[in-house]
């Protein structure tokens, strides 16, 4: 029997030391596709002065996907008047947004400049994924950069459009540790291939308390790759019933821009950011700013129909021209566009 327990023992503490080792060598080939990524911001004092901003610096992560592409989450780049990815090798380039989507909260930029040695990381099925699998993290939670964290899928959840036939959410549940920095950092199956995106936690304290939530590769490719969901480079907040009444906006419903982002689609329309910080009810809000009342034909006076009007705009090729009806300081403005 003594025997029999040695064995067993022995079998399992080399099982545990060989995985350690795979885990190890996954982590040494996959993280030259990881990035850090750095992000300098500005927003409004609330001064009632639209040019008293104040700047500062923020921080994710992305994997580069393509010989000049990097996916990360949309919140860690929406708001990047400058953004700059920092390689394994210490070479740093500035990069754009090319796409963004706010809701599954992913997006996708490109390096301007060449990547001296690139190590494109392979996206990977999520729909393979199973709950039970074994994951790997590798992002800067609290600015330790290229952390490696390893847990379990916990959960499958999506969410399907109301409004077309597409998808506009689809989450992994993981108990892998992610905290704040790790926004945007890939999720590796054990295979190497990217299966997700790091997109946030729910927590009391703003750490990790054992769920974290990652936007699966499949929606990414989806709304990013197969599909086109047009960076407007802006802060918004959907005002609809209360908040709606409370600012005075007649129609019901609008689209109020808080924040525009320097050199962005909006920055370049003349697009004007709220400048007063105020709370209404349990939202703190800059507002002052311009209210978007409608996109071409399409009123933007409830949640269901901004999502449409942002499935037309999304549907929109290079060299169509659009209309935003804007209120701004109580009168009715046109705001024209032509996609880039």
């Amino acid at each position: 029997m003594n025997k029999i327990f040695t064995l067993i023992s022995a079998f399992i503490i080399i099982s545990a030391s060989t995985f350690a080792q795979d885990i190890s060598a996954l982590y040494e080939k996959l993280n030259k596709s990881v990035v850090v990524i750095r992000v300098m911001e500005s927003k409004t004092k609330g001064t009632g002065n639209s040019s008293d901003k104040v700047s500062y610096g923020a921080l994710g992560s992305g994997v580069l996907v393509g010989k000049e592409t990097i996916l990360t989450a949309a919140h860690v780049v929406n708001n990047g008047d400058k953004i700059k990815v920092v390689f394994t090798d210490g070479q740093e380039l500035a990069a754009v947004v090319e796409s963004l989507s706010k809701i599954a909260d992913i997006a996708k930029i490109r390096v301007l400049g060449v990547i001296k040695d690139p190590h494109p990381a392979k996206m990977g099925d999520s729909d393979k994924a199973k709950i039970g699998d074994k994951v790997m993290i590798i992002g800067s939670p609290m600015g330790l950069e290229h952390s490696l964290s390893v847990g379990y899928i916990s959960r499958k959840e999506k969410h399907k459009s109301k409004t077309s036939n597409f998808s506009r959410l689809e989450m992994f549940q993981t108990d892998a540790a992610i905290n704040t920095g790790n926004s945007g950092g890939p999720m590796f199956n054990l295979d190497g291939e990217v299966i997700g995106i790091v997109s946030s936690i729910m927590s009391r304290s703003g750490g990790f308390e054992g769920i974290g939530f990652v936007a699966t590769i499949n929606i990414i490719k989806e709304l990013l790759i197969e599909k086109h969901n047009t960076w407007l480079g802006m802060d918004s907040q959907i005002l609809y019933g209360p908040l709606a009444w409370a600012l005075n906006v007649q129609q019901g419903g609008g689209v109020l821009v808080q924040n525009v982002t320097s050199n962005s689609p909006a920055y370049y329309m003349g697009l004007k950011g709220g400048n007063i910080i105020t709370k209404i009810g349990s939202e703190e809000l800059a507002i002052g700013g311009d209210v978007l009342l409608q996109l071409d034909d399409k009123k933007l006076d409830s949640p269901e129909h901004i999502l449409i009007a942002l499935d037309y705009l999304n549907a929109m090729k290079p060299g169509t021209k659009y209309t935003f009806k804007v209120l701004r300081k109580g009168e009715i403005i046109d705001i024209n566009w032509t996609i880039k």
